[in-house]
């Protein structure tokens, strides 16, 4: 029985135009070995054909957002080591000797296009905090403003466990959902999801009903990815409201034939409601503080789109401060919706269960929330 979520007709095409109509600003994450040679270098002539591709969107006033792998891979040649690190250290290092090599091969490869390239290196906090991640749209919007693509990579050379992203896929993801882009093109060396045959899938609806199928084991050499981290970031962006597309960076003229609408690579299709920039930053981006357990009238409440109440929350768990994001379950443990929390939880300890009428004498103050959290600032989970 074929799954209605997954397309491998050949009578896509009106789909695509549809989805694909109209795009006038789309992130393009490209792999590691989507810019290497055969030995694993990079290619000067593959980065010359990207960039071309790329200042063809500009000049038709489609806003281009890069994110490139590969600083790990330069400095491991720069270094002349005998292949990538596997302790943090040497990675930090060879990141540290590749990101130079890697934006001047990316300046050299626009300047014929009298463009210039802008780096930005990030960690996790830059867009999990909300001033930060106000800072590097702002700093992205300015790159734009000034004819400079931005090339956005992880700061690998300072980036540790707790603060990594792991992948550029996942970053290509979250700069999908802060520039408000209206497609996400991730490049690799694969032509896209594979059905059971080795053939192309061209159309996903649900992209959960094809990552039970797909082999992520083929993780480029010189990159940190597979497939797997292709559909988490893509599961991010639809739900979004954007669509996705995954093909093979190598293939001659892929991203003007993909933006023509061409049936290379997989269309993952975008759900039906496009969240706003800060709906879309507490619901896929913010890290979890912290978990209220709420009772049937207010998870009833909630899903009728109101506000959370102190007299409806049973428990509370974690240590956030006002401000911080935090889940909300029902008191079987299901997911209702993500909210921003107007109190630290040593206050919401002290008013849960309450009437807003009691938060005076309870928190011995006259300035209080009448709400834990403000519908605006809730975003159901689906």
């Amino acid at each position: 029985m074929t799954n209605p979520s997954i397309s491998s007709s050949q009578d896509h095409s009106a789909d695509r135009a549809a989805v694909l109509r109209g795009v006038r600003s789309v992130v393009i994450k490209i792999g590691t070995n989507a810019l290497s040679d055969a030995t694993g270098h990079l290619d000067t002539a593959l980065l010359a054909h990207f960039a071309q591709q790329v200042a063809a969107l500009h000049a038709k006033k489609i806003q281009v957002t890069m994110v490139s792998s590969g600083a790990i891979g330069a400095g491991v040649t720069e270094l002349r080591l005998p292949g990538r690190p596997k302790d943090l250290p040497m990675l930090q290092a060879a990141a540290s000797v590749g990101q130079s090599i890697l934006m001047n091969l990316f300046a050299e490869a626009f300047r014929p296009h009298h463009l210039h390239v802008g780096q930005i290196l990030v960690t996790r906090s830059d867009v999990e905090e909300w001033s930060r991640y106000l800072n590097l749209r702002n700093c992205i919007s300015a790159l734009h403003g000034v004819n400079a693509i931005p090339i956005i990579n992880e700061n690998d050379s300072v980036a540790v466990a707790e603060i990594r992203f792991g992948d550029n896929d996942l970053i290509a993801a979250q700069i999908t959902s802060l520039v408000g882009a209206d497609l996400l093109i991730l490049l690799s060396v694969v032509d896209g999801l594979l059905d059971g045959e080795g053939k192309t899938i061209p159309l996903v609806q649900d992209v959960d009903d094809v990552a039970g199928n797909v082999d992520d084991t083929r993780k480029s050499i010189g990159g940190s990815g597979g497939m797997g981290s292709k559909l988490a970031a893509a599961d991010i962006v639809k739900t979004a409201g954007e669509p996705v597309l995954i093909a093979n960076g190598k293939r001659p003229n892929i991203i003007t034939e993909l933006l023509n609408g061409s049936d290379s690579g997989t269309l993952i299709l975008p759900a039906p409601k496009r969240l706003s920039s800060r709906s879309r930053w507490i619901a896929l981006t913010a890290r979890n503080r912290g978990t209220l357990v709420v009772d049937d009238g207010a998870a009833k409440a909630l899903r009728n789109n109101k506000s959370l109440l102190a007299t409806g929350i049973v428990s509370a768990e974690g240590d956030f401060a006002a401000g911080d994001a935090v889940l909300i379950t029902d008191k079987h443990a299901k997911p209702i919706a993500r909210g921003l929390i107007n109190y630290a939880r040593a206050e919401l300890d002290l008013i849960r269960g309450h009437k807003t009428s009691e938060f005076s004498r309870l928190l011995n103050t006259e300035t209080y929330y009448d709400e834990v959290i403000h519908r605006d600032d809730l975003v159901p989970e689906n």
